[in-house]
C-alpha cells in the first residue's frame, strides 16, 4: 500500500512537530510498518486510517502508529562499557559526593524495561546493606504504552537473560517456568515507570545525576536533538552524567557537556 505525497507530508509534518520523530526520509518504512496495520483494521487507504488517527481524542491510536514506526529494541548489557563505567567510575562517586542519600537516574526511553532494571541491579550489588540507607530509585520512562507494560510486568524469555551474570538470575529473578523469568520484587520496587514525551517540558522539581537516553535520538533531526540535549543538561546535577548510544554523538558546540568516553559526557 503505498501513502501518497498530502498524507506523507502530514503525518512526518504531525511526528516531527509533536514527538520530535523525523521520518522524513522514511516513505518505505512508513508503508512497510503500517500497510498491515491499516489493513487490519480494515481501512482501504492511508487517508482513510490517517483521518482516523487524528480525530481520535485518546490518543490511543497515535500511539499504536508511533509503536509501529519506532523500533523498540533493546536488551540486558546492551553497549555493556556503560554500565562497567556506572558501577567502577560512577557510583563511587555518587557515593562519596551525594550526602543527602537521594540517588536520581533517569533511564530516558525505557523501552520494555531491560535497561532500568540493569541499572537498579547494578545499583543493588554496589550498596549491598547500606542501600537501605538510601533512595536509589529509578525513573524510566517512554512514550510508548505498550513497551512500558511489558517493562512493568518485567517478564522475561530465558533467552533474554542469558547475557546477564549468574548471580543475578539467582538473586533477582524468579522462575515462572524453564522458558520464562520475572523480576522480583526487590528490584521491581526500585524502578518507577511512567509514560512521558521528551518533547514535552519537563516537570521535574530535582536534577539528575545520571540520565541515560540511549538510541532514542536516531529518530530526531539537529535541532531536535539539540534542543532536547539542552534539556537534559538543565536537569543534570553539576558532576553529574548523560549516556548516549554507541551509534550518536554531540557536537561539542551544541553542548555545555564534556566529553568523557565515547557516548558519555558529563556537567562540570
Amino acid at each position: 500500500m503505498k501513502i501518497d505525497e498530502k498524507e506523507f507530508i502530514k503525518l512526518t509534518d504531525f511526528l516531527k512537530k509533536d514527538y520530535g520523530i523525523n521520518l522524513i526520509n522514511k516513505k518505505g518504512l512508513i508503508e512497510g510498518r503500517l500497510t498491515n496495520l491499516i489493513l487490519d483494521k480494515g481501512f482501504n487507504d492511508f487517508k482513510e486510517y490517517l483521518d482516523y488517527v487524528f480525530m481520535d481524542t485518546s490518543k490511543e491510536e497515535i500511539t499504536v502508529l508511533i509503536n509501529k514506526l519506532t523500533t523498540n529494541h533493546t536488551f540486558f548489557m546492551r553497549e555493556t562499557d556503560h554500565f562497567d563505567y556506572f558501577k567502577n567510575v560512577i557510583l563511587p562517586y555518587l557515593n562519596g559526593s551525594v550526602k543527602n542519600k537521594d540517588l536520581r537516574i533517569w533511564s530516558a526511553g525505557c523501552s520494555s524495561g531491560e535497561e532500568p532494571y540493569t541499572l537498579a541491579m547494578i545499583t543493588e550489588d554496589y550498596f549491598n546493606k547500606s542501600g537501605i540507607l538510601w533512595d536509589k530509585k529509578i525513573l524510566a520512562t517512554d512514550i510508548s504504552v505498550n513497551v512500558l507494560e511489558k517493562a512493568t510486568q518485567g517478564t522475561y524469555e530465558a533467552e533474554q537473560i542469558n547475557s546477564i551474570p549468574s548471580n543475578w538470575k539467582l538473586n533477582y529473578f524468579d522462575a515462572i517456568n524453564k522458558d520464562n523469568f520475572k523480576i522480583n520484587n526487590k528490584i521491581k520496587q526500585e524502578v518507577i515507570f511512567r509514560i512521558f514525551n521528551l518533547m514535552d517540558d519537563f516537570p521535574f522539581k530535582k536534577k539528575f545525576h545520571v540520565i541515560f537516553c540511549r538510541n532514542v535520538m536516531i529518530y530526531f533531526d539537529k535541532e531536535t536533538k539539540k534542543k532536547l540535549i539542552n534539556k537534559f543538561y538543565q536537569m543534570t546535577e553539576p558532576g553529574g552524567y548523560l549516556f548516549i548510544g554507541h551509534s550518536e554523538s554531540i557536537s561539542r558546540e551544541d553542548t555545555d557537556y564534556k566529553y568523557v568516553m565515547p557516548s558519555v559526557y558529563r556537567k562540570g
